[in-house]
């Protein structure tokens, strides 16, 4: 296959800046929030919360949602979830957000945590990417090629899925475990013929023409992304209080997201050092799509089938119940899982 051309330094070092929710290494980085958001906040109680770069923090912050707390906040930053979730069972963060296959590996791995609200998105921004000039037109072309994918992300069990529905099994492509910044030079260099990834990643290299969608996860998984606590937090009364009203601002901001797309998308690339323009890319695509839901049985039917994938793969080491591991006393009112994703909404 031919080699492509690099793109240009200036597109791509924002993705090796970025902190995804899917897998990864953590990052040190620490702030207190309280009213307001600033550093003085009244409260004697400190929440606190693990976060990516240009996640929660941004988003409550963007939406008003910081103003008049009642307790502070520490932000913990991170560059993945599985770290992120790692923090959660070692008691170090009291919730913060993952995506859809880092609880099922935390669980497999023995963690302390419980999963206490949900969204629900398209997965348009799940691709599996190969360069422009690639010969691959479907993903049961991928038989003997090699793969880039990020262990224990919600890539990993899209791109189980997508080779599953092409008739191919995990051991048809030859699968190289790389973290979003390395798979992204073995990209854009023509080391590996395809990737496994998420958005902004997928935004990113669409944006800078640099490879084309072979396929997505639309309609193939779940879509869903957690918050995650620590059981010990949830047995405080005071900071389950705390945590339950964490979360209803949270999906006020995520209403808040749907409402002023462009704006978000803004704040986001200022955050990150994404391009506008792909920032508003994966806004329409993937994060402005996303409407809070209950943890009901359906999500626990579906991480089931996650989880009990990669068991059968041997990939984490014994047979979990998902179900063990989730709290639904914030669902209130909010609608089942199999609500239908948001679509773009312009701002007028």
């Amino acid at each position: 296959m031919p080699r492509p051309s690099p793109a240009p330094i200036a597109l791509l070092v924002p993705l090796a800046l970025l902190l995804s929710a899917c897998a990864g290494t953590s990052s040190a980085g620490t702030s207190v929030g309280g009213a307001g958001g600033g550093t003085d906040g009244s409260g004697s109680l400190t929440l606190e919360v693990g976060d990516q770069r240009g996640g929660s923090e941004a988003v409550l912050r963007a939406a008003g949602e910081l103003d008049d707390l009642k307790y502070k906040i520490r932000w913990s930053t991170f560059t993945s979830g599985p770290p992120l979730l790692e923090a959660v069972n070692a008691k170090a963060v009291d919730v913060g957000a993952v995506g859809n296959t880092p609880p099922v590996f935390a669980a497999g791995a023995g963690s302390k945590i419980s999963v206490v609200a949900a969204s629900h998105g398209t997965a348009a921004g799940d691709t599996i990417l190969v360069p422009n000039d690639s010969p691959l037109k479907s993903p049961r072309e991928l038989k003997g090629r090699s793969v880039a994918v990020a262990q224990g992300s919600s890539a990993h069990f899209q791109l189980i899925a997508s080779l599953k529905k092409a008739g191919l099994g995990f051991k048809d492509v030859k699968v190289k475990y790389l973290q979003p910044a390395d798979a992204l030079a073995a990209f854009t260099s023509g080391k590996v013929d395809a990737w496994a990834v998420w958005d902004p990643y997928s935004s990113q290299i669409l944006r800078g023409k640099k490879g084309r969608v072979l396929t997505d996860g639309d309609g193939l998984v779940n879509g869903l992304s957690f918050q995650v606590a620590a059981p010990g937090a949830l047995k405080d009364k005071k900071k389950s209080a705390a945590i339950s009203d964490y979360l209803r601002r949270l999906r006020k901001a995520q209403d808040w997201v749907f409402e002023h797309p462009e704006a978000w998308a803004k704040v986001w690339a200022k955050d990150t050092g994404l391009p506008y323009e792909v920032a508003l890319d994966a806004v329409k695509r993937t994060n402005g799509t996303r409407v809070p839901v209950a943890v009901d049985k359906n999500v626990v039917t579906s991480e089931q089938e996650i989880a009990d994938t990669f068991t059968a793969l041997k990939l984490i080491p014994r047979r979990i119940d998902f179900g063990d591991f989730v709290d639904t006393r914030f669902n209130g009112d909010l609608p089942p899982s199999t609500t239908k994703p948001r679509t773009y909404r312009k701002e007028s």
